[in-house]
């Protein structure tokens, strides 16, 4: 494993640079994140490798496998790591991220959200992901395409390599980020080439009539600009531990499958046909899928029809309760739960407790890793987390008008409303209560003063 230490020994050759660079890509190609990596993201576009790969096989008399080539093999691939690490991103970010300043917001860039959450989905599939605070916008790297280069003493992340190319055919491109600049490499033909020379972060560019835009000068930021997002506080792929339980789901799942197409076909038992040889078998057979009717009554035999039914009540209830074990293993919301009937809030609370336990260890690493770009930015600020749940609306509404006696009336709309699902609408709600209320103070204001004219006007001609 290369290290930021090692890139420091290269020096500022850049021959000596390049082959660094290609080897630290090789390498990681080569190291168990990128495998993980690759799994994982299978995984997750429901390509599970395990099924997908898997052969039928038969054995002769000697014991020696043979690829069944014949036989149902069917390959179903279940999307449960998909289903498992979408609802664990959506359920902490799916509301976006709520700032003590609303520059804040302005500063990170409008896809600042949608970035959060594309990083987060990364870093659950492959252990950790990269973000790349650039200026006014973050961009994010996943493992499969950046190389990261940690400090030997503090295990801080101190350079990378971003690496890509289209096809093995074409050429490969990489950029190698360092703590004073980048810069951008190209392997063409087995020739290696620099594309731009190293150049800071942030540019200041002069535009004149005469000689068009030109670099003026150039900063970099107070710290590396590239933050690492860890799946979990022991930084590995979330399908570790639960790969092989969808394996075994999947198998189970495309053998019963393959049992049932096995099984579905009628056969048919022949007396009396001592006679018929394999020629007069195969045209019997032959007669009943074209004809549906065969006469055996020259040969004095009898034909009765047979079928199989395949075996159920023990795979599906064996499936039944992987499905629930993998829920349970993952801290997810199985919705069977919850779905049938009118359950109350404790309820709905209790069936989301594993998931909000999960969601408190992960919000603890999202938190550091935004901690870690708001540095980049120099912004001080704190983040905090709005999370999505089915909830019963009417038990909570209930229960929020039960308490307004004790609340002021912004807060009770404001809840009310959200829990409505109309919070994009609360300020322009707000307005108009307020412009109600205004009115209505209004007219009572107009209604004593005519009282008090009135009074005046009598009391002068008495």
């Amino acid at each position: 494993m290369r290290t930021y230490q090692d890139l420091a020994l290269v020096g500022e050759n850049e021959q000596n640079r390049m082959q660094f660079v290609h080897d630290v890509i090789s390498e990681h190609r080569g190291s168990e994140l990128y495998r993980t990596a690759q799994i994982a993201d299978e995984y997750d576009r429901k390509q599970n490798r395990t099924i997908v790969q898997y052969q039928k096989l038969l054995y002769d008399v000697t014991g020696r496998a043979i690829p069944d080539n014949v036989s149902a093999n069917y390959k179903i691939t279940s999307g449960f790591f998909n289903r498992f690490t979408t609802q664990q991103v959506q359920f902490l970010l799916g509301n976006g991220v709520t700032w003590g300043n609303e520059a804040t917001g302005d500063a990170l860039g409008e896809d600042f959200d949608k970035q959060l959450q594309n990083i987060a989905k990364a870093s659950l599939c492959a252990g950790v992901a990269f973000g790349f605070f650039n200026y006014d916008h973050m961009e994010v790297f996943d493992a499969l395409e950046f190389a990261p280069l940690y400090d030997e003493e503090n295990g801080a992340l101190r350079a990378g390599v971003r690496f890509w190319q289209v096809d093995a055919q074409k050429p490969l491109r990489a950029t190698l980020y360092e703590e004073d600049g980048f810069t951008d490499y190209k392997w063409e033909d087995g020739v290696a080439s620099v594309l731009e020379e190293k150049r800071k972060y942030v540019l200041t560019l002069v535009s004149t009539e005469v000689d068009g835009t030109e670099i003026y000068d150039g900063q970099n930021y107070p710290s590396f600009p590239i933050v690492p997002l860890w799946a979990n506080p022991h930084k590995q792929s979330e399908l570790v531990g639960i790969r092989e339980q969808i394996d075994a789901y999947d198998l189970i799942k495309s053998g019963f499958c393959n049992t049932i197409d096995e099984a579905s076909f009628i056969y048919w038992t022949i007396n009396n046909a001592g006679g018929m040889d394999e020629v007069d078998l195969a045209e019997f057979v032959n007669r009943m899928k074209t004809v549906h009717a065969a006469n055996v009554e020259d040969t004095g035999a009898t034909a009765t029809a047979n079928s199989l039914e395949a075996p159920h009540e023990g795979r599906e209830a064996l499936l039944d309760r992987l499905a629930k074990d993998m829920y349970a293993d993952y801290m997810a919301l199985n919705i069977d739960e919850i779905k049938g009937g009118a359950n109350t809030a404790t309820q709905i609370r209790a069936a989301y407790e594993p998931m909000n336990n999960k969601a408190d260890q992960f919000e603890y690493v999202v938190g550091e890793f935004i901690k870690g770009i708001l540095d980049v930015a120099g912004i001080d600020d704190k983040p905090t987390f709005t999370r999505s749940y089915l909830i019963n609306v009417q038990e909570e509404v209930s229960t929020v008008l039960e308490a307004s006696q004790y609340l002021d009336d912004e807060y009770v709309t404001r809840k009310i409303v959200t829990l409505l699902g109309d919070s994009d609408m609360i300020d322009e709600i707000l307005e108009r209560i307020g412009d109600t209320e205004y009115d209505r103070m209004n007219d009572d204001n107009t209604g004593d003063s005519k009282e008090d004219n009135t009074n005046e006007d009598i009391s002068e001609e008495e």
